[in-house]
């Protein structure tokens, strides 16, 4: 990303945060704010079952589990009672569909009982200043679900040529409704990055809104996701980051967590 040059402060969080060396307490702290995910073409009923099964680790459970939505309802009967909140996609990954579409996937999945659903921003709309606005498709999750329904809008961080439309575009979420702004589907290839999370916790801590962010695309080291709570809670303050404020998107990172 060029053009808006990240000021000295924040770039002095970013390099602090890179160098962040995740202890056990850290670790174990992470494991809570994980969103157990699997998003890829051959997922299966076997799979996601051990997906669930994963989740309730012996320090507790994760926060989510995140499947394509064909598997909300297993998912959602596996893990009743767990604490463990079922997550699903809409408009995923490309962010291309029209708010109507967006609108009949969030009823479907809401009805097999998903609890927070991920939407891909309409990147592509949004940097052609195209029609309908980009802000009509999170607005319809958000008045679809109601406020008892998590609305995470994934960002594809990636995308933006510059971090003024990345700033603004994270302002548009939020303005539309979104209750966590994500870094990335996973789906690109540049995922997640530490100077793109800043841009998005700075807008958050602007709009003094109880807005939560989720690091998502790229993170599978233990170092890494200790990067993310590191700078989030050097913007936001010590302490801000739980499972409802904070979350890491990813597979093969708990395992390595439980081992710290």
């Amino acid at each position: 990303m060029e053009s808006l040059t990240l000021n000295k402060k924040t770039l002095a969080l970013i390099d602090a945060a890179a160098r962040t060396q995740p202890d056990a307490d850290m670790a174990g702290r992470l494991v809570s704010m994980v969103d157990l995910t699997s998003w890829e073409d051959d997922d299966t009923p076997e799979k996601i079952a051990q997906l669930c099964q994963d989740a309730l680790t012996p320090l507790g459970p994760v926060a989510a589990i995140c499947v394509y939505p064909r598997f909300v309802a297993q998912a959602k009967a596996a893990l009743a009672g767990t604490g463990v909140r079922i997550a699903t996609v809409v408009d995923f990954p490309k962010g291309e569909g029209t708010p109507e579409t967006v609108l009949r996937e969030t009823e479907a999945v809401l009805k097999d009982g998903a609890e927070e659903v991920e939407v891909v921003f309409p990147y592509g709309r949004f940097l052609a200043n195209g029609s309908p606005p980009a802000s009509k498709n999170v607005r319809a999750v958000r008045e679809v679900g109601g406020y008892d329904v998590r609305v995470k809008v994934i960002l594809e961080t990636g995308a933006f040529p510059d971090y003024e439309l990345l700033t603004r575009a994270s302002e548009v979420a939020i303005e539309s409704g979104a209750d966590f702004l994500k870094t990335s589907t996973g789906k690109t290839a540049t995922g997640a990055s530490l100077e793109a999370a800043a841009i998005m916790l700075t807008v958050i801590a602007e709009s003094g809104l109880p807005v939560g962010f989720k690091a998502s695309g790229g993170v599978r080291e233990v170092p890494h996701a200790a990067g993310y709570l590191a700078l989030a809670e050097s913007i936001l303050g010590e302490g801000w980051a739980t499972a409802d404020t904070f979350r890491i998107g990813a597979s093969s990172l708990l395992p390595k967590l439980l081992a710290v």
